[in-house]
């Protein structure tokens, strides 16, 4: 499993890079001799098109990026892009390599403004002389996936919000809800459902005094917990005893510590404070929203940490 996002687009984009350059390689030698030919280049395309896995389009270029053949597809010719300038698209702007094959970026297409890619592969003529490029288009949609996501870091992450809020932060101060009134209980009932009732994330809302939970009986479907359910026991009955998941990156003894800090946070301050926090015990993360906005990731290690960055005057 990767360590981050960008390793598994690497990975795919390899993947994909190694499945798809042979082919066009092949049929760009087969376009070379009906250079110049619509007519001809269109049959080329036709003959080859099913060679090319997964592919939406197929077209030819010139080196100045003026289309110089129909696009073909898997239901036939698509008329209408013959004459067409590509040069302000984005896989046009991207360097060609030196050995003349190129798999773009991943783009928003024009036409069904859905991410999409773009392979290009040089055309040479029999003197080895650039002639433009064979195009092949690609719908993410019908590119194979990488087998594993990859797995969400655990390092600790600030992300700042709304620059309004920041700018007023000291003209505003913790007005106590409802659920400010009822922490201990309600924190109790969180630490039951998360530790034995099969709750395995949820999202405390201190400010409009709800949570929104997510169990491993029903995970597709959140439910919200309003300040009636987060003030009465019996909530709990609802869900039916499950054993803690062995799997479960958060110790269940470290649960109760999580919500006993993020007590702490909630009263702490009159004017920076916390409004929002959210707990996965698979991730291990525990996630923070103060009032002046920002937002905190971190893992419950580092959160319960004496030496954390939240007891550093870090929170916003």
């Amino acid at each position: 499993m990767s360590a981050h996002w960008k390793d598994s687009v690497y990975y795919q984009r390899e993947k994909l890079a190694k499945l798809l350059h042979d082919p066009l390689s092949t049929l760009a030698q087969g376009c070379a001799p009906a250079w110049g030919d619509r007519e001809a280049l269109n049959r080329v395309l036709q003959a080859g098109f099913d060679g090319i896995p997964h592919c939406t389009y197929l077209y030819c270029v010139d080196t100045d990026a003026r289309q110089i053949s129909d696009n073909f597809g898997p239901d036939g010719l698509v008329p209408g892009h013959f004459g067409r300038d590509r040069s302000q698209r984005p896989y046009m702007r991207e360097a060609v390599p030196i050995w003349g094959f190129l798999l773009s970026d991943a783009y928003i297409s024009l036409q069904k403004q859905r991410p999409s890619l773009t392979a290009l592969q040089i055309v040479r003529g029999a003197d080895a002389r650039p002639l433009g490029y064979l195009g092949a288009d690609f719908d993410l949609r019908n590119l194979p996936a990488t087998p594993d996501l990859y797995e969400e870091s655990a390092q600790w992450r600030q992300i700042k919000g709304d620059p309004a809020i920041r700018g007023n932060v000291f003209a505003q101060c913790r007005v106590e809800s409802y659920l400010d009134q009822h922490l201990d209980p309600a924190l109790s009932i969180m630490e039951e459902l998360l530790t034995q009732r099969g709750v395995f994330q949820c999202q405390i809302h201190f400010s409009s005094s709800q949570a929104t939970i997510w169990t491993l009986q029903d995970p597709f479907r959140y439910r919200i917990l309003d300040q009636e359910a987060l003030s009465d026991p019996d909530i709990c009955l609802v869900y039916p005893y499950q054993t803690y998941p062995a799997t479960a990156a958060m110790p269940m003894e470290n649960v109760g510590r999580v919500l006993a800090a993020l007590k702490d946070l909630r009263m702490a301050d009159e004017n920076i404070y916390l409004r929002m926090s959210s707990i996965n015990i698979f991730n291990g993360m525990v996630s923070l929203t103060f009032s002046c906005d920002g937002t905190h990731y971190l893992s419950h290690e580092e959160f319960l940490g004496s030496s954390g960055p939240f007891w550093l005057g870090g929170a916003s």
